[in-house]
């Protein structure tokens, strides 16, 4: 079964006129692995070395430890000596989900002033940071983009590069200087719940793509418009075991520095200035050793991160990720810090975490070297970034709500991402002028539209009310076909499909962020499965002698033959974001833009395979995409009996 499978979908990528997407062997990527090129200034690291030697233990661990501003009050900052915070998924000036741009700036400002208010000799800006994964996704009225795994689908690192560019103007307008962004995962297995922060499996692509971010982000890290981008997870977070999130990956060192290891290499080159731990840990399948989480991983941090590849930015660890490593808590890990972590993330618990790093250097586990090494660093970063010579507030974009407003470019990125699976008998484009019945909860819902890391960490509790932009394909599709020419049915229930010229599902995955989105093995991967209501509401409007359209938003590549040999055109739309309703109806209706995405990741057989691997069936290859100017034909697909578990 496995084997004509694959051969479909090879067949199918000819006709439509591609070719897989070609995976660089581990030796090539290693091959064209540069180095951090950034050269220290003199005049900047004497100057760092006069400061680090006038400052106090406590002031010194102050500066590597970064509290959530949720558990830690501005004057709080200035009596901690506090040189980095953080507001995680869902933290809001005054709680409020709708706080404006203003508020936000103010907010961040008041922890600003808070660092530069201290009694210290020299005083030392705060470093503010912000998980801005597809646009600055936690402030309302914020354009979202595509998750990476639509976006990866453009093959257009310039498109990238724009995406960077917008993203780091909006996180600018808030007062912040520090975005938790770009994801270099390659991801290869789609139980993974952070499948969809992944731009591909192609080692290749993910390299040019962080790349490309980075430059974005950043650009020459002084400007108004530029901020601090982040390197993460370090290393290997794509490659666990079964998918499972925080999990361990198995791969020998050459497979985890080269193919795991490539996106690090672009972002290196674009100069990334901050490296992100991964929650995960390392297996040495050609050694056999278990080296344990990476947060606690002096070889690969120190030793390759910092040495060979000879970063000189900062490592910062995620959300409590130092209780992860054996021996240690929330609270207190020299592990972590000897394996050379900088900033410790450490949203709650940071005033133990401040007593308990203190007592390790007085009590000799950790030397004050070390952690001279990681003040160091971070002055070198605060100072890049330009933040000793004028205070993020004096950005010109600093207060502006227009800034927040990229929607022209995000819809561009929804065409250019979503791929078009089938289209049998010209079901699509849909035409002017005719009666269109659309079906499918997600038809009408911005949070299955954005997915998790919108307005909320898990992306869950949001109304369309919520969001101050957007527009949902129910309302893209009204507008664009008249109001009067488009019904809607949730389920399709009772509807007499006859009436109508075309019929348009629009199905979808709920939110759902990092563990929380995890298929946990054996069980299988089936959108179907997972999602009845879905399947039903197809059922209801297919083979009633109208054409069905099927769009389906999903975090991962879905296993979903059924629900493609119900429609008789089917369009992979992934996380479109805010923009993906007006993007999606400018490629489904009359023709004037084309389909150009193709997958970035293999789109699976059966509910049991979940990646490219042998063993797996794969029924369309990386690489695969139709388009109005090249159609072809896909016929029904194999439906593999779906088994209870993947259990072997």
């Amino acid at each position: 079964m496995k084997r004509p499978a694959l051969k479909l979908s090879l067949s199918l990528l000819l006709l439509a006129g591609c070719a897989p997407t070609a995976i660089l062997p581990p030796a090539a990527v290693e091959a064209s692995a540069g180095r951090a090129h950034a050269v220290l200034d003199p005049a900047m690291e004497a100057r760092i070395a006069g400061m680090v030697a006038g400052m106090t233990l406590e002031q010194k661990v102050g500066q590597i430890t970064q509290p959530d501003v949720r558990n830690i009050t501005p004057d709080e900052v200035r009596q901690y000596y506090i040189g980095t915070v953080l507001n995680g998924g869902g933290a809001w000036p005054d709680n409020d989900k709708r706080s404006t741009v203003a508020e936000w700036a103010a907010w961040a400002d008041a922890y600003a002033d808070a660092a530069m208010a201290t009694d210290m000799a020299v005083k030392i800006p705060l470093l503010w940071g912000t998980d801005a994964v597809h646009g600055h996704n936690n402030v309302s009225g914020a354009t979202i983009f595509p998750h990476n795994i639509g976006l990866g689908a453009a093959n257009d690192p310039a498109l990238i590069e724009r995406i960077g560019r917008a993203t780091a103007r909006q996180v600018r307008a808030t007062g912040i200087t520090w975005a938790f962004a770009p994801t270099l995962a390659v991801g290869e297995n789609r139980r993974w719940g952070r499948t969809y922060e992944s731009w591909s499996s192609d080692p290749a692509l993910v390299r040019r793509y962080g790349e490309a971010m980075v430059r974005g982000l950043q650009g020459d890290l002084t400007g108004d418009g530029d901020v601090l981008a982040t390197a993460k997870h370090y290393l290997g977070d794509g490659g666990t075991f079964n998918g499972v999130d925080q999990g361990q990956t198995r791969a020998t060192r050459e497979d985890l520095l080269t193919r795991h290891g490539a996106g690090y290499h672009g972002a290196l080159d674009a100069g990334v200035q901050t490296v992100m731990i991964s929650y995960s840990s390392w297996y040495d399948a050609g050694t056999g050793q278990d080296h344990g989480k990476m947060h606690g991983n002096r070889d690969l941090i120190a030793g390759h991160l910092k040495g060979d590849l000879g970063f000189d930015g900062l490592v910062v660890s995620d959300w409590n990720g130092i209780e992860q490593v054996a021996g240690c808590a929330k609270d207190h890990c020299p592990q972590a810090v000897n394996a050379g972590i900088d900033v410790f993330m450490v949203p709650e618990d940071w005033r133990a975490f401040i007593a308990n790093t203190v007592a390790d250097v007085r009590e000799g586990r950790v030397s004050e070297a070390r952690i001279d090494d990681a003040v160091t660093r971070i002055l070198r970063v605060k100072m890049r970034s330009g933040l000793f010579d004028r205070p993020a507030s004096a950005s010109v974009l600093t207060g502006r709500a227009d800034v927040l407003d990229a929607r022209a470019l995000a819809r561009e990125a929804v065409r250019k991402s979503v791929v078009l699976l089938k289209n049998d008998n010209a079901a699509l484009p849909l035409q002017r002028g005719r009666k269109v019945l659309v079906v499918g909860a997600s038809a009408d819902s911005l949070s299955n539209q954005t997915g998790g890391w919108s307005l909320t960490w898990q992306g869950t509790e949001n109304a369309n009310a919520d969001f101050a932009t957007g527009q949902t394909l129910l309302s893209a599709l009204r507008e664009t076909l008249g109001a009067d020419n488009v019904a809607w049915s949730i389920d399709g229930a009772g509807v007499d499909v006859s009436q109508f010229d075309a019929v348009v599902a629009v199905l979808g995955e709920t939110p759902y962020a990092e563990y929380n989105g995890d298929v946990r093995y054996p069980a299988p991967v089936q959108h179907s499965l997972q999602h009845p209501a879905d399947l039903a509401a197809l059922q209801a409007v297919s083979g009633k002698g109208v054409p069905v359209v099927t769009v389906l938003y999903s975090g991962r590549p879905a296993y979903a033959n059924d629900l493609i040999n119900l429609s008789d055109a089917f369009v992979a739309a992934f996380l479109p974001g805010t923009e993906g309703g007006g993007g999606l109806a400018d490629v489904l209706v009359g023709g004037a833009h084309d389909f150009t995405g193709r997958l970035s990741f293999a789109w699976p057989g059966s509910a049991c395979s979940t990646g490219e691997g042998a063993g797996q069936i794969v029924q369309f290859a990386r690489g695969y995409g139709l388009s109005y100017a090249r159609a072809a034909p896909v016929g029904r697909l194999p439906l593999p009996a779906t088994p209870a578990t993947c259990e072997s």
